[in-house]
């Protein structure tokens, strides 16, 4: 779309339209280079932020994700820059872009301050102010909401899973769940009474009718209130209801939503 934006607002500045300060910016170095950035870094992180905005939600496989983004991110940024330079060139060239000299002294725009004072070259602005501090900002975004604390209780959680005839079901992973990361919603002699809870839950809720291929924690949780087994197992009840609200900010308010629905 950059051909089509540079003709429209070239024609709105022709018919005296207040478009020429745009189209400049448009038409130079640095916005090429920052949008060519964003498009490669949104190329890499676009899997992961579909998966953690889908309502029903595949713990495991987004936390394999969220590995493979940070190996990509980490890759572009040791190895990435020289190729990606050429093509931020190519596409000046291509659209007769004005490319400024890489070794020539930066010079910072009106409005714009350093650090330091220290004298840097035009690479090394665009090489470490921008490239590298963009894709470190995103790993440290990554490692921020996706912590060891974090992946840890995300993956413990998917031993409520229902999918697939609870084939991921594991008592001891949701005793540890609860112990580990909700000591305080659990009175001194309730984990003991949630692990007897959970063995009858074990033989009973797979096989009832009106809980079989449920996609979701979430429809685990409706299927409970639905049958009345949340009044029997009201300590299950509440640990599902406790994971659905995860304490930790890791996908987008619209999903938040839709499980704060339930």
């Amino acid at each position: 779309m950059f051909n089509a934006t540079c003709v429209v607002l070239s024609n709105i500045a022709a018919n005296g339209g207040d478009a020429n300060f745009a189209l400049n910016q448009l038409l130079s170095f640095e916005f090429v280079f920052t949008l060519h950035l964003m498009k490669d870094i949104m190329e890499i992180t676009h899997l992961l932020c579909i998966a953690l905005q889908r309502k029903s939600q595949d713990i495991l496989n987004a936390m394999h994700l969220v590995s493979s983004t940070t190996k990509l991110l980490k890759n572009f940024r040791d190895s990435g820059w020289d190729d990606f330079l050429v093509k931020v060139k190519l596409f000046c060239e291509q659209h007769q872009i004005d490319i400024p000299d890489m070794n020539a002294q930066y010079i910072a725009r009106r409005g714009r301050s350093r650090s330091h004072h220290d004298e840097i070259s035009v690479e090394h602005y665009y090489r470490v102010d921008i490239f590298l501090a963009t894709i470190d900002y995103q790993l440290q975004e990554l490692h921020s909401r996706f912590n060891d604390h974090t992946v840890e209780l995300l993956v413990l959680s998917t031993a409520l899973d229902p999918r697939n005839g609870f084939m991921l079901f594991k008592i001891d992973d949701i005793c540890k769940l609860a112990e580990k990361f909700y000591p305080n919603d659990f009175m001194e002699q309730e984990p003991v009474r949630l692990r007897i809870e959970f063995q009858h839950f074990e033989l009973d809720i797979p096989n009832h009718p009106e809980l079989q291929e449920l996609s979701g924690i979430h429809e685990l949780c409706q299927g409970l209130v639905k049958t009345r087994k949340s009044v029997i197992s009201p300590l299950i009840d509440r640990l599902i209801r406790l994971v659905l609200i995860l304490p930790v900010s890791i996908a987008t308010t619209e999903r938040k939503r839709k499980l704060l629905k339930i």
